[in-house]
């Protein structure tokens, strides 16, 4: 195989991997700095969990111009050497971390690896973006027809040659008359010679914060990507702003008609880290909340509240506070799988979740054990998981789920799998849970999960609130093209 044939490859997920909700992207971007790629580097660390199957980095240095690098696979293993770094100089430069939600969905190719440039008459910009695009085929057939030539398969690309076709004196002018075409979810981190750029969608439905470093600024998806480089977190950019950072400081737009924010309740639940920042909202006091909430809305008699590592912990440990149940790690994460196993012989692949996990066996031998997990997907995790508490001796096994049923898919940037194939999709509480084969399953109640949130849950479609979609049906951006192929919305008797 050539070097680039092989570079073109994706790595392919685990064999136990399909039965997760997978984090959508991660963005950052940084300007006024020495050695921005660095910088760069560093977040893309942080928000690694977003996403780790492809990383890219775009700098900008006045002698060298633009320069760019792409790989496959981890951070880490790609953008921690000089070899790297010193072909990536500047004080600007923007980064993204992908998990594929449209396009290739067999994995990422090296041509969908994000950011996307391009040349426009008044110089080069890159674009990076976290989130979906639900008119992005309708765009894209749209633009094609006009003689765009597209790269890649990614919905991203649509916003380029949207840019290339606006008649905008500007970048941001042209970005702005860009965004305005499209729609769905989007929080988008992008630079030009001399300016960084970040934009959300209307409804705010991705996060994207905006922290300062000494005399330069800092884009990121998540506060803990300032975190990690020592920067200060100015505030949120807010739902439906465009904010353009250049030496002389910060410019504020506003593009788009205000609307009320829907923002994504599930990266409370499980996408973002828990020692970040949402809404002004520590993460991890609201897992630890939702378990809180849950142990008052589903008690159980039993021994021993475990969780599944890593995402159920807050929610275990809130849920033991809450029940007076002593709390235990009754199964312990490989921290250093990694993707060992590229290509796993058919023994390895029947090993499924052993790979990950491991029942710790003397805390759990004979005990009635609640297993608090962040969400059950087409259910096959979990069924093993509860065959392994079996076989190590427990008494009981009662799963207690820190989010409602997930029973729609999601179209704003989630790998969500096709309805028929979500469990709570076509099965009740009671049928999942003899399909699990445990001896309780509850889920807590979408007004609990609010609850836990501090917020009120509410149906004026004019009041802020989160999109909750995947557990309600109710669609806050009607997703154009997934109904065009034939998906049903929700019906007034649903």
């Amino acid at each position: 195989m050539s070097a680039a044939a092989a570079e073109d490859r994706a790595l392919p997920s685990l064999p136990f991997d399909d039965d997760a909700l997978h984090e959508e992207c991660g963005v950052f971007g940084v300007i006024g700095v020495t050695d921005a790629a660095n910088f760069v580097a560093l977040g893309l660390h942080a928000l690694q969990h977003r996403g780790q199957e492809a990383a890219g980095i775009v700098t900008h240095d006045p002698e060298a111009g633009f320069n760019s690098a792409r790989r496959m696979g981890y951070v880490r293993d790609n953008f921690t050497s000089h070899e790297v770094i010193r072909t990536l100089p500047g004080t600007i430069g923007i980064g993204h971390v992908r998990y594929s939600t449209s396009g290739n969905k067999g994995g990422t190719a090296m041509r969908d690896v994000q950011p996307f440039f391009g040349e426009f008459s008044m110089g080069g910009a890159a674009v990076a973006h976290n989130g979906n695009l639900t008119n992005a085929a309708q765009l894209r057939k749209e633009l094609i027809e006009r003689g765009s030539i597209f790269q890649s398969s990614s919905d991203t690309e649509c916003i380029i040659h949207l840019m290339a076709r606006s008649m905008g004196r500007t970048i941001p002018d042209r970005m702005e008359e860009a965004l305005r075409k499209v729609e769905g979810a989007f929080s988008v981190v992008a630079m030009t010679r001399t300016k960084l750029i970040g934009v959300r969608d209307p409804l705010g439905v991705r996060p994207l914060v905006l922290g300062r470093l000494g005399d330069g600024y800092v884009l990121a998806s998540e506060t803990c990507a300032l975190d990690i480089i020592g920067a200060e977190l100015m505030r949120e950019v807010e739902p439906g702003e465009m904010v353009v950072v250049t030496g002389e400081g910060v410019e504020s737009h506003r593009p788009f008609r205000p609307r009320p924010s829907r923002f994504c309740i599930f990266e409370h639940v499980y996408f973002s880290r828990p020692d970040s920042i949402l809404g002004g909202k520590s993460v991890y006091e609201t897992r630890r909340q939702i378990g809180v909430e849950l142990a008052k809305e589903a008690p159980v008699e039993a021994d021993l509240v475990c969780p599944v590592p890593d995402s159920g912990t807050p929610a275990a440990i809130g849920y033991a506070a809450e029940s007076g149940i002593p709390y235990g790690m009754g199964i312990v994460r490989n921290q250093y799988m990694g993707r060992t196993f590229i290509e796993p012989s058919e023994q390895i692949r029947n090993m499924g979740v052993r790979l990950k996990l491991n029942v710790n066996r003397a805390l759990i031998r004979g005990k009635r054990v609640i297993l608090v997990d962040d969400s059950v997907v087409r259910g096959t995790t979990s069924r093993k998981i509860k065959e392994m508490i079996l076989d190590a001796g427990a008494a009981e096994v009662h799963f207690r789920i820190a989010s409602p049923p997930t029973a729609w898919p999601c179209f704003y940037g989630v790998d969500t799998p096709e309805r028929d194939k979500l469990l709570a999709s076509h099965m009740s509480e009671e049928e999942m849970c003899a399909h699990l084969g445990v001896d309780s399953l509850r889920f807590i109640s979408l007004d609990g999960l609010y609850r836990a949130v501090g917020e009120a849950r509410g149906r004026d479609p004019e009041r802020p609130q989160y999109c909750d979609a995947c557990f309600s049906g109710e669609y806050p951006i009607v997703p154009a093209d997934m109904v065009e192929r034939g998906f049903q919305l929700k019906t007034a008797a649903e």
